[in-house]
């Protein structure tokens, strides 16, 4: 059955990351680290509906339409997208789709009509990160055929999250319901199956991140960690990156808490919320260092994400690979464990 009998609906063209076009044959350009899953975005004229102070999709945001974070997103036919995604799977450069939906009246259908296409098109596990508003269209989302829903909170308190996102920010979202939507995303698509996106920098302590972080744990969502990035033209886009030690800590600890190693309750926190004890001895935490798994980018199975929230020449926040021996050795310095 062709697409066009199949999904009806399917959206003319969708924006691609760079890094991704070029894996998926749509653009040519040399890269220092090859993502392992498509990143695909909603694709539309006007910018998003919301508001998010960091985001250069933002309604009021004066940057360019095709930016997310650091990386540019170019538009191509969807047909196109859709043929260089069944080749990449096949050849084994892929291994996963993430949908990034922007909020427009029309984004749901489109959405929707997307995972279906891919679903149709290629046997590769999806993954979306949307506002899906209602259980309804999570049930409908994964009848479409997607494997995990991201729901992203990006904030570690209610109010970064109302500064950043919501009411006061001239966004549509709230905490409470933020929460609400993942404990039903649970429930739709069932344990490891849900992520929560979460940015180190937004004024927030260790201390507040770590115990989100902790509360998404305890609720069998997965929490995805990111590095503010400032973007000119956003409403953040003076503010600085965290600095690179406080997003070391917090890494560590989300490894700790997902592991089942330590909890938020067992680490313990300076006057200024920084962590100064990961509740666990220094030799453990060493061997864990060492592994450099703390590190990683985190998110679904196989996403890398490289460069999203960094230039290539550094600091890397999220490395994209195993870290090498000189940057492991830079890292431990950074944690001040040597």
């Amino acid at each position: 059955m062709g697409l066009s009998n199949f999904c009806a609906n399917l959206p003319e063209q969708i924006r691609v990351s760079l890094g991704s076009a070029i894996i998926l044959g749509l653009a040519e350009a040399r890269l220092d680290a090859a993502p392992t899953t498509a990143y695909l975005m909603t694709h539309r004229r006007e910018k998003c509906t919301a508001n998010c102070a960091f985001c250069p999709q933002a309604r009021t945001s004066r940057t360019r339409a095709d930016m997310l974070s650091r990386v540019s997103w170019p538009a191509y036919q969807t047909r196109d997208v859709l043929k260089g995604i069944a080749e990449a799977v096949k050849n084994d450069r892929i291994k996963r789709v993430c949908i990034q939906a922007l909020n427009y009246p029309q984004a749901f259908g489109d959405l929707q009509a997307l995972v279906q296409a891919v679903s149709h098109s290629s046997n590769v596990p999806i993954s979306v990160s949307c506002q899906p508003l209602n259980r309804e269209n999570m049930c409908r989302l994964a009848n479409a055929g997607v494997d995990r829903i991201s729901i992203p909170l990006d904030a570690a308190t209610k109010e970064a999250f109302d500064r950043t996102k919501g009411v006061s920010a001239g966004g549509p979202y709230s905490w409470e319901n933020q929460w609400r939507l993942l404990g039903q995303a649970r429930q739709v698509l069932g344990k490891g199956k849900v992520n929560t996106h979460l940015i180190v920098g937004l004024g927030e302590t260790e201390q507040e991140m770590v115990s989100t972080i902790q509360k998404c744990v305890d609720m069998a969502i997965l929490p995805a960690l990111f590095a503010f990035t400032p973007v000119p033209g956003t409403a953040m886009g003076n503010q600085a990156q965290p600095p690179i030690a406080q997003y070391r800590r917090i890494q560590v600890a989300r490894h700790l808490m997902l592991h089942g190693i330590a909890r938020y309750e067992e680490m313990m926190f300076d006057e200024n919320g920084a962590i100064v004890d990961f509740g666990i001895s220094k030799e453990k935490l060493l061997q864990i260092i060492r592994t450099s798994e703390p590190f990683v980018t985190s998110g679904c199975p196989n996403c890398n994400r490289p460069f999203y929230n960094e230039k290539p020449s550094g600091p890397i926040y999220n490395f994209p690979r195993e870290l090498t021996p000189t940057e492991l050795s830079t890292t431990k310095k950074q944690l001040n464990q040597q």
